[in-house]
């Protein structure tokens, strides 16, 4: 594809963009302290030289009052400037634009100061907000434009005002929180007299050649929330206050409809930016669910938007824009969407980064550098295509090495090929295809189907053998567990036939996807169609009602599910902050029965027996699936490694070779590339 929409310029009058992406605003975390604004530089110089073409930062508070965090990033003195100097030259040095984002977390802050516009309390703080008193508001639009103006001083193009997912321009917009009966409260025409003057006042300040990005909620999914009638006419309202463009906000932090996890549909909410766009004059940034540049051609063909943000596509690979001009978007490291890295780090208060790529926010400490010579070149053995081996190999061989990967299956992939059977993970294919092309790009030898061993190694005379042969599933020593009816999660996922009654031993990250894999109803399209994802969340893409909510299509399950765990407590809390709830979700709605305290008593035709809270029970299912921990296979990692070059290889184990936990993608990939960096 030529991609000729995506790649087009966006002549704004007194800037131009040179292409119709925009990377859109991630929170990294090195926002929040001035001494890692080094690190941010090269973070946002290496997406700029990728191509983007407008960059939009994490946000950045114009007050203490809206700060996410205690000290978060705020830009309210000319003593902020020098480090914001060093973002924007940056990105202007690989000509690209960047904008800033004004974020004020009102009722989201975690922090006691904060502020909202009623004392009403979010769920996802411990702290009450203060209701904002009209001088505090007039206050909060004079620092917003002050905010605005530094930032321009700063060198950025523009800014974009947060004004969605639930914070606090958004909390004045809808009734949900705003219980005021003041002119900043009532009619939607109050409500959203604090964005206009802010908008206003920031045009005032900054001047007509500046961009103002406003992002707005085209629907907030909570009850409470406003209708697209309303919205529309806070669009109209901002556009005439001096908006330069709208970027597309989706549903409130708090809401309990997923939004960006991997189970959403791709362009799941285009539809409401196509809206938009008809009913305003400037252009509309479609969002949500982006991250290839296929989709996003199609997308401005089709007019649902002027521009597409994509924010971790741009973690996931920062030369996505130039992959797709150079027509090697074969090679674009697609993301997931899996959330493990970046946002499951930012709501740990932890630097964000990438599963699918661990240079992301490590750009000066994980650095990939070519061999200076080629007589430094090393011949390297990675045994096991998994991402582990996959990660290490490629970014080994990118760097100049000689590298022969070998696996005993007839793919490569490893644990990822079954990852990708899992509904609503069908993306993890994509990473198998990224690795693909690189093992092909950089002339890995690979060797499929073969069995390495301790001979075979010493014949080939490699300088370093890394042990990436990851994991076997583990039987827990359970009497009948050898039984028929007695499966891994392995065959199970592989095609295994499974009865109509299912008891699901462990529930950590695999339980709970085996649990919704026999949820899936053979046959049924996958992925899920955006109809049928609609539907089972209760979504109304029409914002006929508050928040977009309609009633959700009742369940009907191919299968009564148990669940167990062993250890007591809530079944998946060690689940990503910004996933695992919707995995618990979706196996309630599903009626399977989930149970924590479990003891395993023994197996046989009849089903399990179990105890729990000092009684026992007979579980009658017909198949009992294993997903009970892993052990790790290093046959092939010698007890004492490290021996001098001269003798012998260099051995290194990484990934679930080096440790047996929970299936940990993120930190196989990290271990494998780290490894491979410092060759």
């Amino acid at each position: 594809m030529s991609y000729r929409h995506l790649l087009a310029p966006l002549d704004l009058g007194y800037t131009t963009l040179r292409n119709r992406v925009v990377m859109g605003s991630m929170h990294t975390g090195m926002e929040d302290r001035f001494w890692n604004y080094a690190k941010l530089a090269a973070y946002f110089r290496e997406r700029a030289r990728g191509g983007v073409g407008l960059i939009i930062t994490g946000g950045i508070s114009p007050n203490r009052e809206g700060w996410l965090l205690p000290f978060g990033g705020t830009l309210n003195s000319v003593f902020d400037l020098h480090n914001h100097r060093k973002l924007t030259e940056a990105v202007h040095a690989e000509g690209g634009k960047i904008a800033l984002q004004i974020l004020h977390a009102g009722r989201y802050g975690y922090q006691p100061m904060v502020v909202s516009a009623s004392a009403v309390k979010s769920p996802i703080s411990k702290f009450k907000p203060r209701a904002l008193t009209e001088a505090g508001i007039a206050r909060t639009v004079r620092d917003y434009a002050r905010c605005a103006r530094l930032a321009q001083r700063a060198g950025y193009d523009g800014i974009e005002i947060m004004g969605s997912e639930g914070y606090l321009l958004n909390q004045f917009l809808c009734p949900r929180t705003n219980l005021r009966t003041d002119g900043y409260g009532g009619s939607i025409e109050n409500r959203m007299r604090i964005a206009r003057e802010i908008v206003e006042r920031v045009r005032a300040v900054c001047g007509s050649e500046f961009i103002v990005v406003y992002r707005l909620s085209l629907i907030d999914l909570v009850e409470g929330g406003n209708t697209w009638d309303e919205t529309v006419l806070v669009a109209q309202a901002l556009e005439a206050a001096g908006v330069t463009m709208f970027n597309t906000g989706i549903g409130w932090h708090e809401a309990r409809v997923p939004t960006i996890v991997t189970s959403v549909p791709r362009a799941a909410f285009a539809p409401l930016s196509a809206r938009l766009k008809a009913a305003v004059r400037v252009p509309v940034i479609v969002s949500n669910r982006i991250n290839t540049p296929e989709v996003a051609e199609r997308l401005l063909a089709e007019g649902a938007g002027d521009l597409v943000s994509m924010a971790r596509p741009l973690l996931a690979d920062p030369d996505f824009v130039v992959k797709a001009a150079e027509g090697r978007t074969h090679e674009i490291n697609t993301c997931i969407a899996c959330n493990q890295a970046c946002l499951d780090h930012t709501f740990r208060n932890q630097r964000a980064t990438c599963l699918v790529n661990p240079r992301a926010g490590r750009e000066t400490e994980l650095v990939y550098r070519p061999l200076a010579h080629a007589a430094r070149s090393r011949t390297v053995a990675v045994i096991g295509a998994g991402p582990a081996g996959l990660s290490a190999a490629t970014v080994a061989a990118a760097r100049g090495h000689r590298v022969t990967l070998f696996d005993a299956g007839a793919t490569i992939g490893g644990q990822f090929n079954l990852a990708m059977r899992v509904p609503g993970k069908e993306e993890f294919a994509e990473t198998i295809r990224y690795f693909q092309s690189q093992l092909d790009r950089h002339g890995v030898d690979v060797r499929l189907q073969t069995r390495v061993d301790a001979p075979l190694l010493a014949a080939s005379h490699y300088d370093d053998v890394i042990v990436a042969t990851g994991i076997a599933p583990r039987r827990p020593a359970i009497p009948g567990i050898d039984g028929p009816n007695v499966l891994s999660y392995v065959d199970v996922l592989l095609g295994a036939p499974v009865g109509r009654t299912v008891a699901v031993i462990g529930a950590g990250g695999i339980g709970f996807d085996v649990s919704e894999f026999l949820l899936h109803r053979s046959g049924e399209p996958l992925p899920q169609s955006r109809e049928a994802w609609l539907d089972e969340w209760g979504v109304d893409l029409d914002v006929t009602t508050r928040g977009g909510l309609k009633p959700v299509e009742p369940a009907t399950p191919p299968r009564e599910l148990w669940l167990l765990q062993r250890k007591a407590g809530k079944l998946g809390a060690g689940l990503g902050k910004t996933s695992g709830w919707v995995h618990r979700a979706t196996l309630i709605r599903n009626g399977v029965r989930m149970l924590d305290g479990v003891s395993y008593l023994e197996i046989d035709p009849r089903g399990i027996r179990i105890a729990r809270n000092g009684e026992e029970q007979w579980l009658e299912v017909e198949t009992i699936v294993v997903c009970a921990g892993q052990e790790s296979m290093r046959d092939l990692y010698p007890t004492a490694p490290a021996t001098p070059a001269a003798n012998g290889p260099r051995f290194h184990v990484i990934g679930g070779a080096a440790l047996a936990t929970e299936l940990d993608a993120k930190r196989a990939i990290r271990e494998g590339a780290e490894l491979a960096a410092r060759l």
